[in-house]
């Protein structure tokens, strides 16, 4: 399967669902991949790099999500290209209304990172304008919002 970013989709657990990159102009679950977009718009295929060699996406959004602060995060070191359906965990808000935050058929870039001294997560996501941190427990159970915030 030919990507748009240089990324090998062989091992990815969703490769028999997914429709292919390059295939359909970055929609591969038929919601956009900010990945894509990127690399289309910046013209990251005219200059050699991909999302696996040094991506000024990355990069910047790895300094965003480091610059938050947060106490008992370790330090973000990578994301990874994540399908909607995967990290679209479901928040109580404080009057009771349950809300999601992301597309299920799109692509963002995230991670999971351990939370120091302590048996629950933090859950990375970033799309074109917002970065959300999560902290949950096993299997996202009891997610919590940590940061949702607009990017600059």
């Amino acid at each position: 399967m030919k990507t748009v970013c240089g990324l090998d989709c062989s091992e990815c657990g969703m490769k028999d669902s997914c429709a292919g990159c390059a295939e359909t102009n970055g929609r591969p679950f038929g919601g956009s991949c900010m990945i894509a977009v990127c690399c289309e718009d910046k013209g990251c295929k005219n200059c050699g790099k991909s999302f696996e060699a040094p991506c000024r996406l990355k990069q910047q959004l790895i300094s965003e999500f480091n610059a938050l602060g947060i106490k008992d995060m370790e330090e973000v070191t990578d994301l990874n290209a994540l399908h909607g359906e995967y990290i679209n965990l479901q928040y109580t808000l404080p009057g009771g209304q349950n809300i999601e935050f992301w597309d299920n058929d799109r692509v963002y870039l995230g991670n999971q990172i351990c939370k120091k001294n302590s048996d629950r997560c933090y859950g990375l996501t970033a799309d074109e304008n917002y970065l959300l941190v999560c902290e949950y427990g096993e299997n996202g159970s009891d997610a919590e919002i940590v940061v949702y915030k607009r990017r600059k």
